[in-house]
């Protein structure tokens, strides 16, 4: 079985499936799915999956995503 290697905020991450949402994503890298979303970047250009955390991604090698919080932003 092939293993794809893709980072979530620059944490290694594997999978064997070809096909995961966004919920699965999170959830596998250990992150709060109640409290962020999932956004892919690819060069420039960065998809959001805020509420559409069950759409399926299609897997492939070297993908990058970072988590975003849906919290309150403190104010500095």
């Amino acid at each position: 079985m092939h293993t794809i290697t893709y980072t979530v905020d620059d944490e290694p991450q594997t999978t064997t499936s070809h096909e995961l949402n966004a919920n699965q994503i999170l959830s596998s890298a250990g992150i709060d799915i109640a409290s962020h979303y999932l956004v892919q970047i690819e060069g420039h250009q960065r998809e959001s999956y805020q509420n559409k955390g069950d759409q399926p991604i299609h897997m492939h090698e070297h993908m990058k995503f970072i988590s975003v919080s849906t919290g309150p932003t403190p104010v500095s």
